[in-house]
């Protein structure tokens, strides 16, 4: 679901390949996108998704969570009647390796769409191929931008709460909360950056009073003690971290060696349970933003989920991750139901742009439109209470940004 791993392998293929990625184009050049997807007693969607290399940890989790939902959903009886089948190939988070993939989803398994398939830079370098050319829709993709968007995209449908405003609903939080000296920690790569500028102007928006500097961090810093002495220096009132879930954790836990104790919030990529294992009992009371509710939750829609991950994917942790692969499938379910009739590329983009109020329970309620493709704006406040994930509150959506 996350773009915030930043480096990518490049995998050169071989002449073999290539011819085979040639013929495969030459077959699906010719195709019907729109007829593809099954038959009557099946719907046919693919995906792909790191299951191996460096990005696997978020790959595996969120691939179990809809293969769950998916699994329960057909031993139901599945989408009026249809049993879902849901295709998925490992990409290894390299966006040439999503090119072949797609081809292959769209060119020979015949899909009629790409649901919860995970990479900004992947799905990115797909489009051409299977929006453009294929007509086959993109939807429920983890990661994301507001090019994808703004101007929307025909084919492509978001459910992911961007990152830009997951900064502005933390910036608010921290504002509200009555800090009016806030620093925020950032690592270095532009996109981190550009998250990290949406914090002024929403926190000034909660009070124009406040007061916001920025520290930026070599990106995957490990040693952070130079880093808590620079923000000692800086005396902030709360502390803002866009960081990956890893230097999240060597922050908080320096921070406690330092005796440096500041409110702390966070966007969603540190909202993992691995920000926990890591840090430990410094983690508590962290404060951050997610796109779902805590898997904890006693919420009976999450409670679901934590029985069928228990029947139907018991190797794997019902965490974060699984979650939000298991909402992502339940949004597709919930809109491929009121499609009456052959469900094609070309009614499931229809029924995109009609589906309001989709609620999934898990997360925010979804509502797309001709001329809105991304489903919320909303995200879950989550806090660390007794080493475990918290959900505080209801769906909260942030003040626009200008």
């Amino acid at each position: 679901m996350f773009r915030r791993t930043h480096g990518f392998r490049r995998i050169a293929g071989t002449v073999a390949t290539l011819a085979a990625v040639t013929l495969t184009a030459n077959a699906c050049a010719g195709q019907d996108s729109a007829g593809a997807g099954g038959n009557s007693s099946e719907i046919t969607i693919g995906a792909w998704m790191p299951l191996t290399g460096a990005v696997a940890a978020y790959g595996v989790p969120q691939k179990a969570g809809a293969d769950a939902y998916f699994k329960m959903l057909n031993a139901k009886g599945g989408i009026n009647g249809r049993k879902v089948r849901w295709i998925v190939k490992d990409n290894a988070f390299d966006p040439q390796q999503t090119v072949q993939i797609a081809r292959q989803l769209v060119g020979q398994d015949k899909v009629a769409a790409i649901v919860n398939a995970n990479g900004t830079a992947q799905a990115e370098a797909a489009f051409p191929f299977v929006l453009q050319q294929s007509k086959v829709p993109i939807v429920n993709e983890g990661g994301g931008s507001e090019s994808w968007y703004d101007p929307p995209r025909p084919g492509l449908f978001g459910t992911q709460t961007l990152y830009e405003d997951q900064a502005a609903a933390v910036a608010a939080w921290a504002a509200k909360d009555g800090a009016k000296k806030i620093l925020v920690v950032h690592s270095d790569p532009a996109a981190f950056v550009n998250v990290a500028k949406q914090v002024e102007p929403v926190a000034k928006k909660v009070n124009p009073a406040v007061e916001v500097d920025r520290l930026t961090v070599k990106f995957q810093t490990t040693d952070y003690t130079p880093v808590i002495s620079k923000v000692k220096a800086k005396k902030p009132q709360a502390v803002i971290l866009i960081l990956t879930s890893p230097e999240a954790a060597a922050f908080v836990k320096e921070a406690k060696l330092q005796g440096l104790s500041l409110p702390t919030y966070a966007y969603a990529p540190v909202a993992a349970e691995s920000t926990i294992s890591l840090a430990k009992d410094a983690a508590e009371g962290l404060k951050a933003v997610q796109l779902v509710k805590a898997p904890s939750d006693p919420d009976p829609a999450v409670k679901e989920f934590r029985t069928a991950m228990a029947k139907y994917e018991p190797d794997e942790t019902a965490g974060f991750l699984a979650l939000w692969g298991w909402s992502n499938a339940k949004v597709f379910a919930e809109i491929a139901k009121t499609i009456k009739g052959p469900v094609t590329s070309d009614a499931i983009d229809k029924a995109y742009q009609k589906a309001t109020k989709v609620d999934p329970g898990v997360s925010p309620v979804m509502s797309f439109s001709p001329s809105n493709h991304l489903g919320t704006r909303s995200v879950q406040r989550v806090v660390v209470k007794n080493g475990v994930w918290t959900s505080e509150g209801d769906f909260y959506t942030p003040p626009k940004r200008d």
